[in-house]
Parts: C-alpha cells; structure tokens; sequence
C-alpha cells in the first residue's frame, strides 16, 4: 500500500488528503456528508444530495455551498448543508421524500 501510494502525483495525493481532513472536519462539526447529505436551498427547500468535499459532477462549489438544481423547487440556486442537530423530525422526514439525482 506505501508503495502504491508513493506513486500518486503530489497533487492528487495531496488533494485526496485534503479532501479527508476536510470531511472529517465537517464532520466534527455536526454536519453529515455523504451519500445522504441533507441541504437547504436559498429558497428554504430542504432534500438530501451526494455531498462529497473536493468533488463533484452535478454542481459548481463555492467554498461552503454549490450551485445545483433544486429537486423540490426546480430550479439552480445554491445549496449548504445542514447539521444533523439544527434539524426537526418534520426536516429530516421532508429531506428524506425529496432527493437529487445519484451522481456526485
């Protein structure tokens, strides 16, 4: 494994470290990225997408939010996630009915 890795590019190998201190960060902060993140749009929306720090193919990323489409709303707008304690049950009932499409 060592060896493999000494053979990545410094800057993939530093991306993809990056991309890990970023999430576990994330993480540390209340926030659940993932297959199942849930987000709220600009309008208020709320619904669950692929929220992967350092990649995506569906959105543009700005720093803490991304412009994608809105699922519930149907439109662009820009989306942040949200931590698991601000949520309500209503909140993460509604954000589990309503997802985008399954790629990253």
């Amino acid at each position: 494994m060592a060896s493999s890795l000494r053979r990545l590019p410094r800057g993939l190998l530093l991306a993809i470290t990056l991309s890990a201190l970023l999430t576990l960060l994330a993480r540390r902060r209340g926030y659940r990225l993932g297959l199942h993140t849930v987000v709220r749009c600009r309008s208020g929306h709320i619904f669950t997408t692929i929220w992967i720090p350092g990649g995506s193919l569906k959105s543009i990323r700005l720093g803490t939010a991304r412009l994608q489409r809105c699922p519930v709303g149907e439109h662009w707008t820009l989306v942040r996630p949200i931590r698991e304690a601000d949520l309500t049950d209503d909140e993460r009932r509604e954000a589990e009915q309503h997802h985008d499409i399954r790629i990253p």
